[in-house]
């Protein structure tokens, strides 16, 4: 296994998730439960997000070559998305991209909410399938790919950990806890942003330049 691919992978996937500012979400959806019922959904919404982002791993290279986009444009387009992902994580502020109120107003009167909005969009939202196609792609090589896909295992498996205990977790971390690990995280996420929005652009004007000489 490549392992300084899969400690970028990880770190891009498990900021993106974001278990830790997802977790006041799920509280909240799962506070009408009977408490023997938080861990299967907690298991039934992470394992339906992994099928999820393996799905769109798998067939990230068919999405491309049918609509001809290339690798280094949803670089530019997946970092501008985690750019502003990252920025309301600074800001400690749920992105529109996870839920809205309405969806979350919706979820509170379902029976089941384990597929939605647990599993989509707060577990696999539009900035983790976009980096799981993007990882995708880069990942060539068997050692390269073997580490997206623990990656994406390992992440899965500590969310699930973590909004499985959510409600004790919370209660240690405090409001301010929670914040700064945040905050940390939305840093983290806004330079991965910025690498791949630079190794986007970076092909892409040596190839202009290239042809304007």
């Amino acid at each position: 296994m490549d392992i300084p691919f899969f400690v970028f992978a990880f770190s891009s996937l498990f900021t993106l998730v974001n278990p830790v500012g997802i977790s006041p979400a799920f509280v909240s959806l799962t506070q009408r439960f009977p408490p023997g019922d938080v861990p299967k959904i907690a298991l039934r919404g992470t394992l339906a997000a992994a099928f999820i982002l393996f799905v769109f791993a798998l067939i990230g290279d068919l999405i491309f070559s049918f609509y001809h986009i290339t690798i280094h444009a949803f670089r530019i387009a997946g970092g501008i998305i985690f750019f502003r992902l990252g920025f309301h994580m600074l800001e400690s502020v749920v992105s529109r991209t996870k839920s809205t109120p309405k969806e979350e107003a919706e979820a509170l009167t379902r029976t089941d909410i384990a597929l939605s909005p647990l599993a989509i969009p707060l577990i696999a939202g539009p900035g983790a399938i976009t980096s799981s196609m993007i990882l995708a792609g880069q990942a060539e090589t068997l050692p390269t790919q073997t580490a997206l896909y623990v990656a994406i295992i390992l992440t899965l498996l500590v969310t699930y950990l973590i909004l499985r205990g959510a409600d004790t977790f919370l209660k240690k971390l405090g409001t301010t806890g929670t914040r700064v690990i945040q905050r940390i995280m939305g840093l983290l996420l806004m330079v991965i942003a910025v690498q791949f929005i630079i190794d986007g652009v970076t092909p892409v004007m040596k190839t202009i330049l290239q042809a304007a000489r």
